[in-house]
């Protein structure tokens, strides 16, 4: 396993992440985390954890800088920024293109609650190199127009108690072109804080990368 800190450069600023991918790996997932959150939140640690071990290399980062972390802790303004997010999350996808080790893997992206949206948008404005998409708990209404724009196959994974948030999966899924599922996780809220919630996420986002993780920019074969 190779694991490593990494700075991934985006529009004048540098973002923190942490890159981890095991040997012989199938492609690699980059993580976008939901509103207050950053790359240290610990249920995204566990599902990347879960993604190492069925082959897949991660990548947990930060969408905001320190400084506008404090400005985000008072305002709450900029974890509701999508088209700023979602730049960064292109722009890390980018990165990963360009660095050894990962140049040559499909890239899947991770969201959980407004990292959804941001991921969605980076899907449409990276249709060559974003193999798959998976939202956890995600506001995926908020990416908007680009919901038409997707090409990648997306799993939509939501707690069964989550009931608004549901509902706005299921208006946001009837404007997917591609292939895409609604995964609902019986008796779950919001964080999947129940026994076994988060495990179940883990293991359909797993299963979801297996099965349309490819390289989008070359033909199957």
């Amino acid at each position: 396993m190779v694991a490593e800190s990494v700075e991934v450069p985006s529009r004048g600023v540098i973002l923190d992440g942490d890159l981890a991918v095991p040997p012989a790996a199938r492609g690699v997932v980059l993580f976008a985390h939901g509103s207050g959150s950053s790359r240290h939140s610990p249920r995204n640690r566990a599902v990347a954890g879960g993604l190492r071990a069925a082959g897949f290399g991660t990548l947990l980062m930060d969408l905001l800088t320190p400084a506008e972390e404090l400005e985000d802790t008072a305002t709450a303004r900029l974890r509701f920024d999508v088209p700023l997010l979602a730049g960064r999350l292109a722009d890390a996808v980018d990165h990963l293109e360009a660095r050894p080790g990962t140049a040559d893997l499909p890239v899947g992206l991770f969201g959980a609650s407004t990292g959804a949206a941001a991921a969605l948008v980076a899907a449409a404005e990276r249709p060559g190199r974003v193999a798959a998409v998976v939202s956890r708990g995600g506001r995926p209404d908020l990416a908007g127009d680009a919901l038409d724009q997707v090409a990648a196959p997306v799993l939509l994974v939501v707690g069964g108690d989550d009931e608004p948030v549901l509902g706005l999966n299921r208006q946001a899924a009837r404007r997917l072109p591609a292939v895409h599922r609604i995964h609902v996780v019986p008796g779950a809220t919001h964080l999947f804080p129940e026994p076994g919630a988060l495990e179940e996420v883990t293991g359909a986002a797993a299963d979801w990368f297996r099965e349309h993780l490819t390289d989008r920019r070359r033909p199957a074969g």
